[in-house]
């Protein structure tokens, strides 16, 4: 009874310390027409694909939020969204810590240089993680 009492403990401590370094990227989109078009759509398409090539899913998870939404108001709210609004949720055991990538973004959507994109976006998400 102790032997599983102690094992069925440290399934939850290891369960609990997966869960403190899971991280989530917030693409918060707006139901624009150029959204439905190319622009947006090729921002969120490229910053989810650098995302996903530097980090693993167990680490950090892309979601793209929709503004418009009513189920998502809270989460617009509480990181005062706009269209292309990008944060970098990093959840910890003592709560969260909420890295703000826009300038990236914003940056991105002027100059298209997808390796100064790629180079910024995990210089700035990569100390978080630690």
């Amino acid at each position: 009874m102790k032997k599983t009492l102690l094992l069925l403990s440290l399934v939850i401590l290891m369960g609990a310390s997966a869960i403190a370094q899971k991280a989530e990227v917030l693409y918060f989109k707006a139901n624009l027409a150029c959204c439905a078009a190319r622009a947006c759509a090729t921002v969120e398409k490229d910053v989810k694909a650098t995302v996903e090539k530097n980090f693993t899913k167990e680490k950090v998870v892309f979601k793209q939020v929709k503004l418009d939404d009513p189920a998502n108001k809270a989460l617009v709210d509480k990181h005062n969204a706009k269209s292309q609004t990008v944060v970098m949720v990093v959840k910890k055991r003592r709560g969260e810590t909420v890295i703000d990538l826009t300038d990236i973004v914003r940056k991105y959507s002027r100059n298209n240089n997808k390796a100064e994109l790629e180079k910024d976006l995990v210089a700035r998400m990569k100390p978080a993680l630690k």
